[in-house]
């Protein structure tokens, strides 16, 4: 079993800039890939970028490539999104998913575990 405890989100002016932390703890073979989605209100929940932790390659959405940036700190077990050039459109809960292997990298349907989540919001 993966725990994931997100950080790092708040309010920020459009063109300004967050990190978010995605702490995880518990079987490592349980999560081979991590990657952050996220969830407006009345909208689906959207991949927004995703890493296989071993292979260190990288998936982003169109709408936040160029913008966003997957790091990892495994001494820390944490994974961070940094997000420049915030847009309005970005305000969204963001969560933390993990998985071990299989299905699409941005799709939330293959993704086991999830964090509790942290707000963003860009006015």
């Amino acid at each position: 079993h993966v725990q994931l405890v997100e950080s790092g989100g708040g309010s920020v002016q459009a063109g300004g800039t967050l990190r978010l932390g995605c702490a995880a703890s518990g079987h490592s073979d349980s999560s081979y890939f991590m990657a952050w989605f996220r969830q407006a209100p009345g909208k689906e929940r959207e991949g927004v970028a995703a890493i296989h932790l071993r292979g260190h390659f990288t998936r982003y959405a169109d709408s936040v490539a160029g913008r966003f940036t997957l790091a990892q700190d495994n001494a820390k077990k944490t994974l961070y999104l940094q997000m420049n050039d915030l847009k309005p459109e970005d305000t969204a809960m963001h969560y933390c998913a993990a998985k071990g292997g299989g299905g699409a990298l941005l799709s939330a349907s293959a993704y086991n575990y999830w964090g509790q989540g942290t707000q963003v919001t860009v006015s």
